[in-house]
């Protein structure tokens, strides 16, 4: 027993109540939002409401905040795995995977088609449920989204979309957090889409509205869940961001000849953004050619993105935390 002063006080009671402040400090104080995510998929933005969207934005501010301004060591993802399934080449989400799961004191493997029988020697639902024996979640970035459908009916463990022909929401995140860093909240913004009417789009699509933002398209290609305008200068009117992104998409070389002649005038320039709101910002998913964006306008001071890019680490991290872990934000709402 302790004494202090009037009162004795427990070891018990002492250890209970260090326990308390040690879980506050690594995990948080209670979210002001109820939202709970722990054990969920991240397939598509479409299956988030608005809430779920801004605590993972709020995550995503507060992880940075933490980790990269303040120096703190987080080790959330302390004696967990990550499976990481790569169908397709990247440069932007395996990094953020990786080093992101990794700075959170986790162990991320990185897993391509010559690594694992996915789908060869081995069925999609064998490997579901293989690695769902072995580690705590799975990104998975992937030709077909069916195959996405698929492991997360098999899996007993969280499924990630890192990239599906269907989705893209872990890009979309990132482009909600670069808004919001950059104009202080999202509500209300303009966004107009020039471009192919492609899986990042369809995430704007499925998303935009809850966030209380709108959306313009221009896009040549018919057969999109969406289409608005073919004319990128009526998009881009009174637009507070420009964005557009590959018009070929890996799988899609033999339609380069046919895709550039059916793109001709949809390249991003100044006098694009002329018709824009004075406020216009840039954003680009990358990699980036000089067709769909010339380069003044990608390096321009109104160019967000590598910040866009950074983003995705955060955001990646974000969504990791939140659906493998019970931490809260600590850092203030944001206002949205």
């Amino acid at each position: 027993m302790l004494f202090n002063g009037r009162n004795f006080i427990s070891i018990a009671k002492l250890a209970g109540a260090s326990k308390q402040l040690l879980r506050q400090f690594w995990y948080g104080t209670p979210a002001q939002m109820n939202v709970h995510l722990k054990g969920r998929d991240l397939l598509t933005l479409q299956n988030y409401t608005a809430d779920e969207l801004k605590y993972l934005l709020w995550m995503a501010s507060d992880l940075k905040q933490r980790i990269k301004h303040k120096g703190e060591y987080l080790p959330l993802m302390q004696g967990k795995s990550l499976a990481m399934i790569f169908e397709k080449r990247s440069t932007r989400t395996r990094l953020s995977a990786e080093t992101g799961f990794a700075l959170l004191g986790g162990h991320p493997s990185f897993l391509t088609t010559q690594d694992i029988h996915l789908g060869t020697n081995e069925s999609l639902t064998d490997t579901a449920r293989v690695l769902s024996s072995m580690t705590n979640a799975i990104l998975a970035r992937v030709y077909n989204h069916n195959d996405l459908d698929l492991m997360a009916k098999e899996a007993t463990i969280p499924i990630i979309n890192g990239l599906s022909d269907l989705y893209h929401p872990l890009q979309i995140l990132a482009d909600y957090l670069t808004l919001q860093e950059h104009y202080g909240g999202l509500k209300g913004l303009t966004m107009a889409w020039i471009g192919d009417g492609n899986n990042v789009l369809h995430s704007f699509m499925a998303s935009a509205a809850k966030l209380g933002m709108h959306l313009r398209i221009a896009t040549p290609r018919y057969g999109t869940k969406f289409l608005l305008t073919t004319d990128p200068l009526e998009a881009a009117d009174s637009a507070n961001v420009l964005v557009t992104d590959t018009w070929i998409s890996m799988g899609q070389e033999e339609e380069k000849k046919e895709r550039l002649k059916a793109f001709q005038g949809y390249q991003i320039t100044m006098q694009t953004a002329k018709s824009a709101a004075s406020n216009w910002t840039f954003l680009h998913c990358l990699p980036r050619k000089p067709e769909e964006v010339d380069d003044e306008v990608f390096y321009s001071p109104q160019s967000l993105v590598f910040q866009e890019a950074e983003n995705r680490k955060w955001t990646i991290m974000a969504v990791m935390v939140s659906l493998l872990t019970d931490y809260s934000p600590q850092l203030q709402k944001p206002t949205f």
